[in-house]
């Protein structure tokens, strides 16, 4: 029985209104001030990694927000790296430049090319890198590294590695060239290389990624420790073979395509860590992405279609060494599209369905504020019963909200903190 239901509250609206009145006793107002998040940081204590998410993939606040929660992780508790959900090879661009690469900022995010460009090719990263930049300098020997976790830069990533074995194992490249072969006609739009071998027929690179995959992973055995450039291919090699993987199992519907990618961010995130670490840094690693990667997939109906998360992945090998930070967001407007690969646009946000979490903490008549879990029982439970929630990724259709939009997650088991805010502002994309 829970907190609510055994003191006597009832259940439907009466019940919510204990519940606002909770959770405007709980929260911590945001206002802009140096102090916003000293309660979260307190409740992160020495977690190493730390989830932070977004209601959607195209609000600036979202961002911005993120950006001082990790700006104080960094000059406060040690992390050394940013890692986006992006892809890897043209975050690798970005990474060079907070280290004192030539070029803007602007310049350094050029590489993303692809639908979306505007989630990562915007003014907050580009004043986040910006400022990462400015960081770099002031400690040289201890630079905050950037790095992107996700597949979606098959054709790059191969050539890549092709280009690392050219200089590191020239006996190599050209059997790395022709076992990455098939990838080059699909440059503009990867996905299509899944369609053309698992519907059209075309022979694939399968194994040519794997047996690629597999040299590459004998070169950092006998490395013992590998260098950056090592390193770099390394994982470029593990992203070909993973997006190869990823590609065909959206058209051969025999598996999840969806775990196939979180796994593979999460074992990026592994690598990236035990790598940091064995070079003399703290490993402790931010990670930006969407709520629905962030938080526990186990606290949400993603379990019953039998999905996991990148967040469950990530509690399920730190336990409260993972804390996971989830957005809710009552309205406003938003950048994005109405179909995939279609123009970005700036949308108006419908308001929150009365009956889902951001409509109650609406209700809380605050514009943003902070609700810590971690540590708070009562409010644990009260908030961990399951109702709607809304998640927009890079489409959103406002006339199908609840088809495409909503779906249940019990609050407090999804993550380890949320903060809400109750209008957002679209984000604006470099050129």
């Amino acid at each position: 029985m829970g907190i609510l239901a055994s003191a006597g509250a009832p259940a439907g609206e009466a019940g919510d209104a204990a519940r606002v009145a909770l959770v405007r006793a709980a929260a911590l107002p945001l206002d802009g001030g140096a102090g916003d998040y000293d309660g979260l940081l307190e409740s992160i204590g020495d977690s190493a990694v730390v989830m932070l998410g977004e209601a959607t993939h195209g609000s600036a606040e979202f961002y911005r927000e993120r950006a001082r929660i990790t700006r104080r992780l960094i000059g406060e508790k040690g992390f050394d790296a940013v890692v986006f959900e992006a892809p890897w090879e043209p975050m690798r661009q970005a990474d060079a430049w907070v280290r004192g690469g030539p070029g803007t900022a602007a310049e350094a995010l050029a590489g993303i090319v692809r639908f979306p460009r505007w989630t990562w090719r915007n003014t907050e990263v580009r004043d986040f890198l910006a400022w990462l930049r400015e960081h770099n300098g002031r400690h040289p020997g201890r630079p905050v590294r950037v790095y992107g976790m996700d597949l979606y830069s098959l054709p790059e990533s191969a050539e890549a590695v092709a280009g690392h074995l050219a200089a590191a194992a020239p006996e190599q490249a050209e059997a790395a060239r022709r076992d990455y072969r098939c990838f080059g006609a699909y440059r503009r739009e990867p996905q299509d290389y899944g369609q053309a071998v698992e519907v059209g027929g075309e022979e694939g690179c399968g194994a040519g990624s794997r047996r690629q995959l597999a040299f590459m992973q004998l070169r950092v055995e006998a490395a013992g420790l590998p260098d950056e450039a090592l390193f770099a291919a390394w994982q470029s090699a593990h992203t070909v073979a993973a997006a190869e993987h990823y590609y065909r199992a959206m058209y051969r519907g025999d598996e999840s395509s969806w775990n196939l990618r979180e796994r593979h961010m999460a074992a990026t995130l592994d690598r990236l860590g035990d790598w940091l670490k064995a070079r003399g840094g703290s490993g402790k690693i931010v990670v930006w992405a969407h709520n629905i990667h962030q938080g526990d997939a186990r606290a949400t109906d993603q379990a019953a279609a039998g999905e996991v998360s990148l967040g469950q992945l990530v509690r399920e090998r730190h336990g409260d060494g993972a804390f996971l930070v989830g957005f809710t967001l009552g309205g406003g407007r938003v950048r994005a599209a109405t179909r995939w690969g279609g123009p970005d646009v700036v949308k108006t946000l419908r308001p929150p369905r009365r009956d889902s979490w951001s409509g109650l903490m609406g209700r809380a008549g605050m514009a943003a504020f902070l609700l810590v879990f971690r540590g708070r029982p009562t409010l644990a439970e009260v908030l961990a019963s399951s109702r709607p929630e809304r998640a927009v990724g890079v489409i959103y259709l406002p006339r199908d909200e609840w088809a495409s939009h909503y779906f249940r997650v019990g609050l407090s088991r999804q993550f380890d903190a949320v903060i809400h805010q109750a209008a957002t502002t679209p984000l604006v994309p470099l050129p």
